[in-house]
């Protein structure tokens, strides 16, 4: 009975239930079950085909948001940058895609106006599956688990205390409207609009093969001329088959529809540049974009050279891996390993650009070798959770599910 039901949130959302494992399905299928009072599979099953709202509930119970501010923080950079490069006569239109419950959509109004623009002169769209998730964007009231990392200087700019936790300004607030949707949906929301930006980030791995060919199509007609496309490290390796171009910017992530502006990646991280907002903040410090942790973060050896030149290293690997370019890639993160030494950060590239060429043995080795030497690497640990899950080892991917949840806890985010 979980088999006909996981075929249809295949055919309804999309939802590889392979992607995360069957035992959220079945334990989302059991607490609806309870909800609406009904013992037998088959009867539930009747219940869902005639139900749209029982549909809907579902799909809330199986989507798992995992999200927080400025997730990615170069991403953020590019978008910004790429924003002030293409300023057209109308507003910006962006899309974050899932949206989640919020974070990132709002994150890209903080970024816009850290990067100078105006209220008048952007308009984010936030579209989700999940009818849960929307209400809990609009709500926007964010506890600590929204809030991670070191670089939290956004918080002081952009945000009010409330009861329950932290709300964004009103002059984040009004930039971004929400709504449920389905990019495979008949009845899409987003209706002929069409955007110059569109962050659809972590969407595409839980979809099977031909299913993120059918969505890359529908992206591509969403995304303007010039437009630019976000997505997933794990993902960067689908857009170029559609035709995108690399914008060739560490660690974004980032694709073109089109050639791009000439514009130059820096060495290292540069912050969105900024001018005073347009929403009454309290401070006007740029972003901090992250930058890589370099050497020893567990066991690990100190690098035997320089920081400095550790860190550009690191930053060919990045830009010579999202420019698509992944055997190259592995050569210089192989040639970095030879100079610089074991690190935690080298081994999650290494398994990241593996994991893009379909070496998946690889790429789990390398995901285990960056865990060896940091145990609480998140990026590492979703990404061999996904990798394990891909290759039908549930049992290992659900483990480190419950790794993942326990270092989260610990750290309070």
């Amino acid at each position: 009975m979980t088999g006909a039901i996981e075929k249809l949130l295949t055919e309804t959302i999309g939802l590889d239930s392979a992607s995360v494992g069957p035992t959220v399905v079945r334990q989302a299928v059991r607490e609806r079950m309870e909800a609406c009072r009904i013992t037998n599979p088959q009867a539930y099953r009747q219940h869902l085909a005639g139900s749209s709202q029982e549909l809907q509930e579902l799909i809330n119970a199986v989507v798992i948001p995992e999200t927080w501010f400025f997730r990615d923080r170069e991403a953020f950079t590019m978008l910004a940058r790429h924003a002030s490069a293409h300023k057209p006569a109308q507003p910006l239109r962006i899309l974050s895609l899932p949206c989640s419950t919020g974070e990132e959509a709002y994150s890209v109004a903080m970024a816009m106006f850290d990067a100078g623009f105006e209220a008048h002169e952007f308009k984010i769209d936030g579209v989700d599956v999940s009818s849960r998730n929307i209400a809990t964007a609009e709500h926007a009231i964010y506890g600590r688990n929204s809030f991670r990392g070191s670089h939290l200087e956004f918080k002081d700019r952009y945000f009010e205390a409330a009861e329950g936790g932290l709300r964004p300004v009103a002059g984040v607030l009004k930039q971004v409207r929400f709504m449920v949707g389905n990019l495979f949906g008949s009845h899409a929301p987003f209706g002929q609009e069409v955007y110059d930006i569109l962050l659809c980030r972590n969407l595409l791995i839980y979809f099977n093969r031909e299913l993120q060919d059918r969505a890359l199509i529908c992206l591509k007609g969403l995304l303007a001329k010039d437009g630019l496309l976000l997505v997933g490290p794990a993902e960067a390796a689908l857009p170029r088959v559609h035709g995108f171009l690399s914008a060739e910017w560490p660690l974004a992530f980032a694709f073109l529809k089109s050639e791009p502006v000439k514009t130059t990646a820096p060495k290292v991280s540069a912050a969105v540049p900024v001018r005073t907002p347009s929403p009454k903040v309290n401070k006007s410090e740029p972003l901090r974009p992250f930058r890589p942790t370099i050497g020893n973060e567990g066991r690990g050896q100190a690098p035997a050279k320089p920081l400095a030149h550790a860190s550009e290293s690191l930053i060919a690997v990045e830009r010579i891996a999202n420019a698509g370019r992944v055997k190259e890639a592995q050569e210089v993160a192989l040639a970095h390993l030879r100079e610089f030494g074991p690190s935690a950060e080298i081994f999650y590239l290494l398994g990241l650009v593996q994991d893009a060429d379909g070496s998946a043995p690889e790429a789990a080795q390398s995901y285990r070798k960056a865990l060896y030497l940091a145990p609480n690497h998140r990026e590492a640990l979703v990404h061999l959770a996904l990798l394990l899950s891909k290759q039908g080892d549930h049992n290992g991917a659900e483990a480190l599910a419950g790794r993942l949840g326990r270092v989260q806890k610990r750290s309070g985010s």
